[in-house]
C-alpha cells in the first residue's frame, strides 16, 4: 500500500482506490503512458494511442469486457432511466399529446429531451464516479476504468464520458448515436473503446 498522502486535487483518484494499478518500480517519474508495463510484453498488442510510446496501459488490469456484454448493460441502463423519464414527464404533463399547436408540441418534446439528457448524464456520472459501475455493468460483471492507471474515473472524467454519449442521444440522434458511439468498441483496437471512452480516456474491463 502507498504511504504517500492523498493528492490535493479532488479530480485525482484516491490512493486507496481498490482498482488502482500498483505503480511500476521507481525509475523516475513521468506519464504512465510512457512507462514500461510491469509484467513484460503487452497481451493486447499495439502501442499507446495517447502518449505515442510502446507501453501498454492495460498491463496489470483485468481483461477488457466483451462489446456484446457492454451493449446489453447499456440497454438495461437505458430502459431503467427511460422509465424514470416517462414517469416524471407523465406526472408533469410533458408527455401529453392533446395540444393542437405544433409549437406547443415541439416545446413538450424539447423539454422531454432535456430531462432525458439530464437524467442519463446524472445517472452515469454519479454511478460510475462512485464505483466504476452502473447497475447494468454491475449485474453483468464489468466496470469503467481510467486507461492510464485502472482507477475509478473522477467525476469530471465521468461527466465528459457521459455528456459525449447522452447529449446527442437526447437531442438529435437517439439510438443512432448510441449505436455509433457504443458500437465503435466492436471495431476499436487494441482497447475496445467507444467514442465516449476515447473522449474520457477510459476503458471497460471485466470484474468476473
Amino acid at each position: 500500500m502507498s504511504t504517500e498522502p492523498p493528492p490535493g486535487s479532488g479530480q485525482q483518484p484516491p490512493d486507496d482506490d481498490p482498482f488502482r494499478k500498483q505503480p511500476p518500480p521507481a525509475e523516475g517519474s513521468g506519464s504512465p503512458y510512457n512507462t514500461p508495463p510491469p509484467y513484460g510484453g503487452s497481451p493486447h498488442g499495439g502501442g499507446d494511442p495517447y502518449g505515442g510510446g510502446p507501453a501498454d496501459p492495460l498491463a496489470g488490469m483485468p481483461p477488457l469486457a466483451p462489446s456484446g456484454r457492454r451493449t446489453l448493460a447499456r440497454i438495461i441502463d437505458m430502459i431503467m432511466v427511460a422509465v424514470v423519464v416517462w414517469l416524471i414527464t407523465w406526472g408533469v404533463g410533458v408527455s401529453e399529446y392533446n395540444v393542437d399547436s405544433d409549437d406547443m408540441q415541439y416545446g413538450k418534446s424539447l423539454a422531454q429531451s432535456a430531462l432525458a439528457a439530464v437524467l442519463y448524464i446524472a445517472y452515469d456520472t454519479i454511478m460510475i464516479s462512485r464505483s466504476g459501475q452502473t447497475l447494468g455493468k454491475k449485474w453483468l460483471g464489468m466496470r469503467v476504468a481510467n486507461l492510464d492507471n485502472g482507477s475509478t474515473p473522477s467525476t469530471q472524467t465521468t461527466l465528459i464520458r457521459s455528456a459525449v454519449l447522452w447529449i446527442p442521444f437526447a437531442f438529435c440522434c437517439a439510438c443512432i448515436w448510441t449505436a455509433i458511439s457504443g458500437g465503435w468498441s466492436y471495431f476499436d483496437k487494441p482497447y475496445k473503446q467507444g467514442l465516449h471512452d476515447k473522449a474520457a480516456k477510459t476503458v471497460v474491463v471485466s470484474t468476473t
